[in-house]
């Protein structure tokens, strides 16, 4: 089975400036894949490419083997594009809107009927009669991501989606999203962590033009990066985190509040030994539990300091 993006050596040079520079990447088929770098680190750049929008100058990439520059229509025919600013026509409502977008696309009679209801359904605006020029931004959006959806892509690709959205917004967006996992392939570019981490199963993180690290979410979040104990008193965190720092297992403790954090050698030892330093303080033990690193963990570390 072909993967459905595959990009090797993909270079893109502006002028002076190389906003791609030598990508290589793995999109498998079927997953929700989080396409993540801060702004200018080169993502729409990709997208542009990926949809025959732009050429590389050097390097490659396919979409489901078709090759992107050569085969723009096969490309095309079974790709989904959202960009980060679309566009609508204001005096159209949601079903006129869906029904344009399908008959570009070629769809037309029952097979469009039935799609423009699914996905209106689906974008939360089944028997919306307003006009999309008064929409809110989260329902433009979500009309975004139907359109891109209208003629049953194999691959939908996202610049952004949630970017600007107020926290329903998004929420009704990467709703949306997380439903399409196993049947369509979803590319979603964006600079926003927990995004990411909400509804990717893949992530690369791109910056400065290059790829930093490809990965699972599983294996991004735990590869090199460790647990840590999170130990929350009644009071006292303090004189706890004096404590705890002084034991031989401990490393890289802080205290946030009433909150202690560790790093421990030995997770085992940590945890038998907490409980009886607590109760040897005479502190309240409201939780412990084990505090897997965030994502936010790891982007800061690949990316955070680089110039």
């Amino acid at each position: 089975m072909n993967p459905a993006i595959e990009i090797r050596g993909l270079t893109k040079v502006y002028g002076q400036t190389t906003a791609l520079g030598g990508v290589d990447l793995t999109v498998p088929e079927g997953s929700v894949f989080g396409f993540l770098g801060p702004n200018g680190a080169g993502k729409t750049t990709a997208l542009r490419i990926l949809t025959g929008m732009a050429r590389p100058t050097a390097g490659g990439a396919t979409v489901f083997g078709h090759d992107v520059v050569s085969a723009t229509n096969d490309v095309r025919s079974v790709i989904g594009y959202l960009p980060d600013v679309p566009g609508y026509y204001p005096w159209m409502t949601a079903e006129e809107f869906l029904r344009f977008a399908g008959r570009l696309h070629g769809v037309t009679g029952s097979v469009l009927d039935d799609r423009v209801a699914s996905l209106l359904d689906m974008a939360g605006l089944a028997g919306v009669k307003q006009k999309v020029g008064g929409f809110s931004r989260g329902m433009k959006q979500r009309l975004g991501v139907a359109q891109a959806l209208i003629n049953a892509p194999k691959l939908l690709m996202l610049d952004e989606p949630t970017s600007a959205l107020d926290p329903m917004g998004r929420k009704d967006v990467l709703d949306m999203i997380a439903a399409l996992r196993g049947n369509t392939t979803v590319f979603f570019s964006t600079h926003i962590l927990t995004d990411v981490e909400r509804v990717c199963d893949t992530v690369a993180i791109l910056d400065h033009g290059r790829v930093v690290r490809q990965a699972s979410m599983t294996e991004l979040k735990r590869e090199g990066h460790a647990v840590r104990l999170l130990i929350e008193v009644e009071s006292g965190a303090e004189r706890l985190l004096s404590v705890v720092a002084g034991q031989p297992w401990a490393m890289e403790c802080d205290r946030d509040g009433r909150v202690v954090r560790c790093i421990a050698t030995d997770m085992g030892a940590a945890r038998r030994a907490i409980p009886a330093i607590v109760a040897g303080e005479g502190l309240g033990l409201v939780r412990m539990i084990d505090e897997e690193p965030t994502l936010e963990d790891v982007f800061v570390e690949l990316v955070g300091g680089r110039d």
